[in-house]
């Protein structure tokens, strides 16, 4: 997976490759696709979610710069496998998942790989978390309607979000900057998420 799917189609810092191929990813995945596991594709793994294709998390942990002190942010827990990745890369975790369901799953998986610096909360994730702001990085792993105004307002000085952004036809994966009160924006390339739900994506739940 790390030297087909990721070095080769230009995922460079060395420090996600290690941390993608030591995140042992069959343990995000429901046991009747574990023969799935490490394809080039999103899973399903339940509530009509999935787990995104190794290539998109890589990426986005990409774009995202971290050196390993930052407090992160992630929009959409899911399975767990994309906290999991950045809890090697960064010194704090805060997950944000919508449904209960899939929390639960996240944090059971997440405790038992031991990983202690995540910590994984239900609510609303495109209201972002202003009580813990700012964030040197927030991943969204859900496509936003237009840039996500509140997101960037939780963002520190230098601080990047990385977030999907609708277009017609396909989804572009887009970093934003924020340098002062300045942002500047970076397309990553095309991908294809679930709609992100709530406050202030696609509507309520």
């Amino acid at each position: 997976m790390v030297e087909r799917q990721l070095r080769r189609r230009g995922i460079a810092d060395e420090r996600v490759l290690a941390a993608m191929g030591e995140v042992p990813r069959e343990r995000f995945v429901p046991e009747r696709y574990q023969h799935r596991a490490y394809a080039d594709s999103a899973v399903p793994i339940g509530e009509e979610q999935t787990i995104s294709q190794p290539w998109i998390v890589a990426a986005i942990c990409q774009a995202l710069e971290l050196s390993g002190g930052e407090r992160v942010l992630e929009v959409g827990t899911g399975s767990g496998y994309s906290a999991c990745v950045l809890s090697r890369l960064a010194a704090e975790v805060i997950s944000i998942e919508r449904l209960e369901s899939l929390a639960e799953e996240a944090r059971r998986v997440l405790d038992s790989l031991r990983v202690d610096n995540v910590e994984v909360i239900v609510g609303d994730g495109s209201r972002g978390l202003p009580e813990r702001a700012p964030f040197e990085a927030i991943a969204v792993h859900a496509t936003a309607p237009g840039p996500p105004v509140t997101l960037l307002t939780q963002l520190a000085d230098g601080g990047r979000l990385v977030v999907p952004i609708a277009f017609d036809g396909a989804d572009m994966l887009t970093v934003f900057r924020r340098h002062g009160d300045a942002v500047s924006r970076e397309e990553i390339g095309p991908c294809r998420f679930v709609p992100l739900v709530g406050e202030e994506g696609f509507g309520p739940a």
